[in-house]
């Protein structure tokens, strides 16, 4: 496994690569590797001949310097992690390579309206900016490929897909099942930031996830009330405050108002738990949970490609 820190030396090993027929697979990564990410390079190594791992913190996309400051970074590990999932090519750049002015913030950036506007980009303004610049600069790096991601950041995946496709770019996105632990908590490089009753405590996202699907296969149809049905699976929880609890459209997500078709739904939650922020989502149908579990993330249950 090679490990490079230099766009130009990213860019050459999957140019030299792709000039022999190979189909390369990209795997962005912010680090703090768990089974969630090991899953993403698992279907890339079986689907793509080279498989790329980016691991790199982005500053554009964290609005609270403490936040950043806090965020795991586990590199030697992450090295090992990568070498036994099967990638063939980790790239690891410092921050002033992929943003030359740094600390000034790069003149030029990435926004995707829209997509981007509700939930997570209402709540962390500018967030999503930054995830669009990393990710079309990775793009630009990597070449035409095959870019994994996973559902549960599902709109993250909704942004990339749009920016994607109004900016033609040679990438195909693949959208993976989430990764959960036995007790339904989608794995999260901050979970590690949780204390013991914290942790816990958790596990009513995913809670919330199934009384929202539960109201819909018992027949109800206002997103509304089924928003209702998810905050009231959280709120006997004093250790978690919720952002949002939500029905939407699964390609525009906007807040679903009467839900004509549940397979055209995804459910959001987003909560404040001790010190971590999580997030969580799900189909709004109990036969189409697009999870996989832990451990080794290799049972994959099912792919929704109904984004963008």
């Amino acid at each position: 496994m090679d490990v490079v820190e230099s766009a130009a030396a990213c860019r050459e090993t999957l140019d030299r690569a792709r000039a022999t027929g190979r189909v390369v697979g990209l795997v962005p990564t912010m680090g703090a590797l768990h089974h969630g990410h090991t899953s993403l390079v698992a279907r890339a190594r079986a689907e793509c001949d080279v498989v790329a791992v980016s691991i790199f913190v982005n500053p554009l996309q964290f609005g609270d310097p403490d936040d950043i400051a806090r965020y795991p970074r586990t590199l030697e590990r992450d090295l090992l992690v990568c070498a036994g999932a099967g990638a063939d090519l980790v790239f690891v750049p410092p921050v002033t390579e992929m943003y030359p002015s740094w600390p000034a913030p790069p003149a030029t950036t990435v926004a995707v309206r829209g997509v981007s506007d509700r939930w997570e980009g209402a709540s962390r303004p500018g967030h999503f900016d930054g995830v669009a610049t990393v990710v079309s600069k990775l793009f630009s790096i990597a070449g035409p490929c095959r870019a994994y991601f996973g559902l549960k950041d599902f709109q993250q995946l909704a942004v990339v897909r749009r920016m994607v496709r109004d900016l033609c770019l040679p990438v195909e996105v693949v959208g993976c099942p989430t990764v959960r632990e036995a007790d339904g908590l989608a794995l999260s490089s901050r979970n590690v930031r949780l204390s013991g009753p914290e942790r816990r405590a958790a596990t009513v996202l995913s809670g919330a996830l199934a009384a929202g699907r539960a109201a819909i296969a018992t027949g109800e149809r206002s997103g509304a009330a089924v928003a209702r049905a998810m905050r009231a699976a959280v709120a006997g929880e004093p250790l978690v405050d919720v952002d949002y609890a939500v029905a939407v459209d699964a390609v525009s997500l906007e807040e679903a108002g009467a839900i004509d078709d549940p397979g055209a739904v995804r459910l959001l939650v987003a909560a404040q738990v001790g010190p971590v922020r999580l997030i969580d989502n799900s189909g709004a149908l109990a036969a189409a949970d697009d999870t996989s579990a832990a451990p080794d993330g290799t049972t994959q249950v099912r792919q929704l490609e109904r984004i963008g």
